[in-house]
């Protein structure tokens, strides 16, 4: 005799058969409703062209084409193909019924095994009392196929008390046969979660809700270890929130798309594999939280940009601590050197000067070159500045530092030359202090000038272009300076005020002279494009 396992197993093969029977008699309908279609549609053509031929104008009568025997051929065609669809639909509607009738027979054997089953269990003694009055009636609803497990898990759940909680939780669903065997797993996180127990436990079941509904499943038991859900699914608690309320409607809703749909309310350690994916699942989660947090703190606002950089990109400025990206201080320092001033603290209010020692982990070899130069020229003053003339040299010194020829013991220059002779402390050339030109050995400085106005070609063109250009000099540094945009206040990099106008000194940040303070056409400037070339450093040439 057949044991009940075999027989529910039986049972299950038929009602799949004849669900696949169902399917394929449905499949035949649409095909005998396309066929059907084709056949109208067929005829209805037939008679508008014939009607289109007789209203034209008379014509001799001609012999049937042969189009029209291929038409009746067509309809022939059409009538066979009508008939063996007809015939197909009628076998698949007897199929669906023998499969019914073979169901309804499995599902009624199944339940006499189980019913002699428990018979031969009785006791003689019970079965002498009341044996003529013990029965079974066979349940003729189907038992769900399929069975939903969920789980949702907050990471307080498993956070210690002095760990840092990521508020983050995560879905865990399977779908699984009633006779065993896992169908679908889903492990889902949940970032920047807020709520309760319940809403996650909530969210978690409407996923395996959902995920059934994907597979086609019409048929399912909702098995829950968490009582207040099983509460809620069944009315016995009311939501106390709007929140959790919205989303038990939505459950609800969801739930009646099923034709069955039962709730289960079992022990803890029969949704122990649910359990055990929303653990592993929620332990993986965290640690990727963890480590994008411990990222993110190695990483720090610029105060000028505002973006998020490595710490290894921030600089520290040394003597205030301010700190700033390397790209913020790279085009601050750019900007200070090229305007020929010292760079200092980007930091409003803090002067505090940048090294060049410090600055070497973000500037270019070319900066810090020009930045070497622009402190070199700082620290002598505008009166103390001394250029070497040869322009294969053009080193700057002080006067301090210029060598004296006269000191040296193998000098074979007069006493008369003493005043003005001096020696390049790089290039070692001499020359003259007054003139500022290559040593004019055997006339003096006097007779030089007078002789040679403009000693140098390329002076006399600057003088040339500064005339036509309207260029300035500084009376103090001797710098020609150059009018872009703005008043005519001018400030030049010694520091030294003046008006571009007619060259009359500011004092105490007033004007010494009569002449306008501006003119509108430097102030409003229109765009136009600078026929200028730029290198990597952003520099101009």
């Amino acid at each position: 005799m057949m044991t009940g396992g075999d027989d529910l197993a039986a049972l299950h093969e038929q009602v799949a058969l004849a669900s696949s029977a169902a399917i394929s008699a449905s499949d035949l309908d649409l095909a005998f409703q396309l066929q059907v279609a084709e056949a109208i549609q067929a005829s209805l053509r037939l008679p508008n062209a014939a009607a289109s031929s007789s209203s034209s104008q008379a014509a001799p009568v001609l012999p049937v084409p042969e189009s029209s025997s291929d038409a009746a051929y067509a309809f022939a065609v059409q009538a066979a193909d009508l008939a063996r669809a007809e015939q197909d639909r009628r076998d698949a509607e007897a199929c669906r019924a023998a499969q019914a009738r073979a169901a309804a027979s499995a599902r009624i054997a199944a339940h006499d095994a189980l019913f002699a089953r428990d018979l031969a269990a009785i006791p003689e003694e019970q079965w002498a009392h009341d044996g003529d009055y013990f029965e079974r009636p066979v349940d003729s609803s189907p038992r769900p196929l399929f069975r939903v497990f969920s789980k949702g898990m907050p990471s307080r759940d498993v956070v210690g008390p002095r760990d840092r909680d990521p508020s983050i939780a995560v879905l865990a669903v399977a779908v699984c046969r009633m006779q065993g065997g896992v169908v679908l797993r889903i492990q889902k996180p949940v970032e920047r979660f807020v709520g309760g127990h319940m809403i996650v436990e909530v969210m978690a079941l409407m996923e395996g809700l959902d995920a059934a509904l994907g597979l086609g499943i019409r048929s399912v038991t909702v098995v829950t270890g968490y009582r207040p859900l099983y509460n809620h699914m069944l009315g016995i608690w009311r939501p106390s929130g709007k929140k959790l309320a919205d989303m038990m409607n939505q459950v609800l809703s969801v739930r009646r798309k099923f034709d069955q749909c039962e709730v289960s309310l079992v022990e803890p350690n029969q949704v122990s594999y649910v359990v055990k994916l929303a653990t592993d699942s929620l332990t993986v989660q965290i640690a990727k939280a963890l480590a994008a947090s411990v990222s993110k703190e190695k990483r720090e606002s610029c105060a000028i940009c505002l973006e998020d950089t490595d710490i290894t990109k921030i600089h520290v400025v040394e003597g205030c601590t301010h700190r700033f990206c390397f790209s913020c201080m790279k085009e601050h320092v750019k900007v200070k050197l090229l305007n020929g001033t010292l760079p200092a603290c980007p930091q409003e209010g803090c002067t505090t000067k940048l090294s060049v020692e410090g600055s070497r982990v973000f500037l270019s070899p070319r900066l810090l070159e020009i930045m070497v130069q622009r402190m070199r020229e700082g620290q002598i003053p505008p009166s103390q500045k001394i250029y070497c003339p040869y322009p294969k040299c053009s080193a700057l010194m002080s006067l301090g530092e210029v060598i004296h020829p006269m000191q040296e013991s193998s000098s074979r220059y007069t006493a008369a030359d003493a005043a003005t002779l001096r020696k390049c402390v790089k290039c070692r050339g001499s020359f003259c202090l007054s003139c500022k030109v290559p040593w004019h050995d055997g006339m003096s400085c006097y007779e030089y000038k007078m002789r040679y106005p403009h000693a140098r070609p390329e002076d006399a063109k600057l003088q040339n272009l500064a005339r036509q250009r309207l260029w300035r000099q500084c009376v103090k540094c001797k710098h020609m300076i150059e009018l872009a945009e703005g008043c005519y206040h001018m400030i030049c990099v010694c520091g030294y005020e003046f008006c571009y106008t007619c060259g009359k000194e500011w004092k105490n940040k007033k004007a010494s002279c009569s002449c306008p303070l501006w003119d509108e056409r430097n102030i409003i400037r229109e765009e136009d494009d600078d026929d200028y070339e730029e290198d990597d450093d952003g520099l101009y040439y």
